[in-house]
């Protein structure tokens, strides 16, 4: 039986408000019994309708998943109808932890407080514990320094699709390269 598109983005809508968890991609093309492309399109027009219409929900893409969200300006109102509280903003030196992790990852809690040149470990705790980073390894090296990554949540939270969507860096090439002097070293800039 085929689907015409109002059908196929109705039976997306179902799978992504029945997961209320990021979808894969190849999920959603095996359930739907399409091409990559043609999904792409339907969740595309899907998302592309809730936001003219000024919904109460929005369909987001992060790396290769989709997920259905609330309308981030009707978030004070969701909060006061569920009794939340508004989520405790982040400090400055959290978000200076965050904003390192994420350009310069997968990091070590000691290259964190180089750059920053003072100790982050209350920091990255903070921040390990509200799931903006996670561990995602150990350094090849004498004790076997953690090392540490964003998450979903934090892809989330700030609204990027991925980490390219990241603004660059001043001093950062397109690609997010470091722009080095002959010779220089990343490592040489934090010193």
């Amino acid at each position: 039986m085929a689907l015409d598109m109002k059908e196929l983005e109705s039976a997306a809508e179902g799978i992504l408000f029945a997961s209320g968890e990021p979808v894969h991609m190849d999920r959603i093309c095996l359930a739907l019994g399409l091409d990559r492309k043609t999904a792409e399109q339907v969740l595309q027009s899907l998302a592309g309708y809730y936001a003219f219409e000024r919904r109460g929900v929005r369909l987001i893409s992060m790396d290769d998943t989709w997920q259905m969200c609330s309308a981030p300006e009707y978030g004070d109102i969701i909060r006061k109808a569920f009794e939340l509280r508004k989520p405790a903003k982040l400090s400055q030196s959290a978000l200076e932890v965050l904003s390192i992790v994420a350009y310069y990852q997968p990091v070590t809690r000691a290259y964190v407080d180089q750059i920053r040149g003072v100790d982050s470990a209350y920091t990255v705790g903070l921040l390990l514990d509200r799931g903006f980073i996670e561990e995602c390894g150990r350094l090849q090296e004498p004790g076997r320094p953690r090392l540490y990554r964003t998450t979903k949540h934090f892809l989330r939270s700030f609204h990027l699709s991925s980490l390219d969507a990241l603004p660059p860096l001043p001093g950062m090439e397109e690609g997010g390269q470091m722009r080095l002097e002959d010779g220089e070293t990343p490592e040489d800039r934090t010193n």
